[in-house]
């Protein structure tokens, strides 16, 4: 009898932790839904995060390409009125 109950111990040892888990899946199932939607959350958290940091990386850009095409503008014109008056004071000087 005594391995009767040896046997037996030891079948239930084997068997239990699959009762157990045939009983327990509703709260696996939970906790995999838990961490499948914090994990979205970081996702989406991290996905805007970086969306927003691109579009001030990408407005800077543009604010500086302006601020180089008035300097260049401004520079143009320049150049435009030293050169008109360079070439009025030539026709000037061969009169």
């Amino acid at each position: 009898m005594a391995s009767t109950g040896r046997q037996r111990t030891m079948w239930s040892m084997l068997i239990e932790p699959f009762i157990a888990a045939q009983e327990s899946w509703p709260e696996a199932a939970v906790a995999i839904a838990g961490i499948a939607l914090v994990g979205s959350v970081v996702v989406v958290v991290v996905w805007q995060a970086l969306a927003t940091w691109r579009t001030r990386i990408a407005v800077a850009r543009e604010e500086a390409y302006r601020r180089l095409a008035d300097q260049f503008a401004r520079e143009l014109q320049q150049l435009n009125a030293h050169l008109r008056d360079s070439e009025g004071a030539k026709d000037e000087g061969n009169q």
